[in-house]
């Protein structure tokens, strides 16, 4: 559920069966462990080093610049040899250490995740890890704590929150408890401001509030998800030089063919054909 900001905090203390003042149990923070998990972005496996090596290397350009470097091997013309296999070899450095840059952006979204908090559990203070918060814990919010998992706000003593990491928004945002007055439609989360969204931090004042979401669930954890499962599509530039990849690749093949034909026609010799121009 996303629309908490929709709820009062009454029902939401409700629905999620906890206490303000004492918070949960013990009992009910392991119950609740089980059934949702540790409060952490989990990562999904993607692809190795080799297997971006390995799209790197067979693009059609690249296996073309492979196949006239073996050539050139063969016809022990190793300067040419050496020029082309330093092209490619720095062709697929660069392209295998942008795509493992890109490949960390969630390595970078859980260290927004990583952090100590102070929470009420059994009528007591306790600081505990982040990742051991479970939906219903009621959390103490202080200036400059990083906000840990999706909350509901409870109290809020002039509290402001620097949201840029998930809204874009540069100054931070005054947040309060009351219910938005557009509370039939689904607000922007710039607009929501009795929650406090994983990843922001709280810049001034004090609050407290309730766990709503935790790990995946959180506003941050779609954005991991999403960044995960999306499969990159090439840009128009990179399926036009594919397309012309191609097509150079077809051309090429094909006066080889012709020019080879020619030659045993003529009867010359292969190394000759391979080396100069008819």
């Amino acid at each position: 559920m996303s629309t908490w900001y929709q709820l009062d905090s009454a029902e939401v203390l409700q629905q999620f069966d906890t206490n303000a003042d004492r918070g949960l149990s013990q009992s009910q923070v392991a119950h609740r462990l089980k059934k949702y998990g540790f409060n952490e972005l989990t990562e999904q496996p993607g692809e190795s080093l080799w297997q971006i090596l390995w799209k790197q290397l067979t693009a059609t350009m690249v296996v073309v610049l492979i196949v006239a470097a073996l050539i050139s091997v063969a016809l022990r013309d190793y300067t040419n040899a050496v020029a082309i296999f330093a092209i490619v070899a720095f062709n697929a450095i660069l392209g295998v250490r942008r795509e493992y840059q890109a490949g960390q952006a969630i390595a970078a979204l859980k260290k927004l995740a990583v952090s100590t908090v102070k929470v009420r559990r059994d009528d007591r203070v306790q600081a505990i890890s982040a990742r051991q918060l479970v939906p219903g814990d009621i959390v103490l919010l202080e200036t400059g704590n990083l906000v840990s998992a999706d909350y509901r706000l409870l109290e809020s003593a002039n509290l402001r929150i620097q949201e840029a990491s998930l809204t874009g928004e540069s100054e931070p945002t005054d947040k309060n408890t009351q219910i938005p007055k557009q509370v039939k439609t689904d607000l922007p989360l710039a607009d929501r401001h009795n929650m406090a969204y994983m990843g922001t931090v709280i810049t001034y004042g004090r609050g407290l509030a309730v766990v709503t979401e935790t790990g995946n669930h959180t506003e941050l954890g779609h954005i991991a998800t999403a960044i995960q499962t999306v499969q990159p599509k090439p840009t128009p530039l990179q399926h036009r030089l594919d397309q012309l990849g191609v097509r150079l690749a077809i051309i090429t093949m094909s006066l080889v063919v012709l020019i080879f034909g020619l030659g045993l026609l003529r009867g010359e010799e292969l190394s000759f054909m391979f080396s100069s121009p008819l």
